[in-house]
């Protein structure tokens, strides 16, 4: 069975809400509850990789553990690898899961979930989806949409992402969302590649996975989780938060 290690990359820098990771929800940083949702997935160690001390010192102040990358990484996917080194140098971990640091409401059983496939030596890497249910979001290119054969219940095999709205024809339209459990030797082989065209085209990183012929496979999951981007956002994110907090 896989042995998971979770990352969550942070930086600061966000242009439509600046200082993000280290915004307030219910009395702590927006980090820090990204930080227990994997921490209650209970599937392994987890530790927020960022270029911030500000953030590093929000996590280790809940008890969580942090680790300094560099400021010059091109991606997310470029930090947890630097931070997998750091951690894990003799590869124990043969699974790293790339939990984002904007996503304070995420169901920490979908974080588990994600491992699943990594069973099956064929699969380098696991992402999720879920049915596209509000038709607005079928058009949006913000909402990038997964386009995936079935391979049994609740699983599929990833042929391609697109912002466009596909595919054509009825049947559901699925939204990608952007956790992702890596095979170790996959996510090594992942940031040695230069960007691909369809990745450069389409602006989605995935895609140099897809185009160098790694194997995705999709859990689909009952809901996207809300990701924090915006003030309406972090609202949003609180209301949801106090909401389970008194439930």
């Amino acid at each position: 069975m896989p042995d998971p290690l979770i990352l969550i990359p942070a930086r600061m820098t966000a242009t439509r809400l600046p200082g993000k990771p280290l915004a307030d929800i219910g009395g702590e940083a927006m980090i820090v509850h990204v930080w227990r949702r994997a921490v209650e997935a209970g599937i392994g160690p987890v530790a927020v990789a960022t270029d911030s001390a500000e953030i590093a010192a929000a996590v280790e102040a809940a008890g969580g553990v942090a680790v300094m990358t560099r400021d010059d990484h091109p991606s997310g996917s470029d930090r947890i690898k630097e931070a997998a080194d750091i951690l894990d140098p003799a590869g124990r971990h043969d699974v790293i899961v790339n939990v984002q640091g904007d996503l304070p409401t995420i169901d920490p059983r979908v974080i588990a979930a994600s491992v699943g496939p990594l069973s099956d030596p064929a699969v380098d890497i696991v992402t999720l989806a879920a049915v596209i249910t509000r038709e607005e979001e079928s058009t949006e290119p913000s909402v990038v949409k997964a386009i995936a054969s079935e391979i049994g219940a609740g699983r599929m095999r990833a042929l391609y992402f697109t912002r466009a709205t596909a595919p054509s024809g009825e049947g559901p339209l699925y939204h990608h969302i952007g956790l992702y459990a890596y095979r170790r030797r996959a996510l090594d082989r992942f940031v040695a590649l230069p960007p691909s065209p369809l990745e450069k085209r389409e602006r989605l990183e995935q895609l140099r996975a897809v185009e160098d012929g790694m194997r995705i496979d999709i859990i689909v999951v009952d809901d996207v989780p809300l990701g924090v981007d915006t003030p309406h956002d972090l609202d949003r994110a609180r209301a949801i938060l106090e909401a389970r907090a008194g439930a």
